[in-house]
């Protein structure tokens, strides 16, 4: 893995919640850390009414991969 290209998060939130962005920070944060400048990536969050098993966050992440 040499870098991360886009991260998506899913937020369980209601409906009147606006902040999903801030809840997404954290994962943005550490690929940052970890990649350095290949870190930096495209990003989404979105606010859903409920994730499976009750999770309060899901992450969709797409690497790049070095060959």
């Amino acid at each position: 893995i040499s870098g991360v290209v886009r991260l998506g998060a899913y937020v369980a939130s209601h409906p009147e919640f606006t902040k999903q962005h801030l809840a997404a920070n954290g994962a943005s944060d550490l690929a940052q850390k970890i990649f350095g400048d290949a870190g930096v990536h495209a990003r989404f969050a979105v606010g859903v009414p409920s994730l499976p098993l009750d999770a309060a966050v899901e992450l969709e992440i797409i690497f790049q991969l070095t060959q």
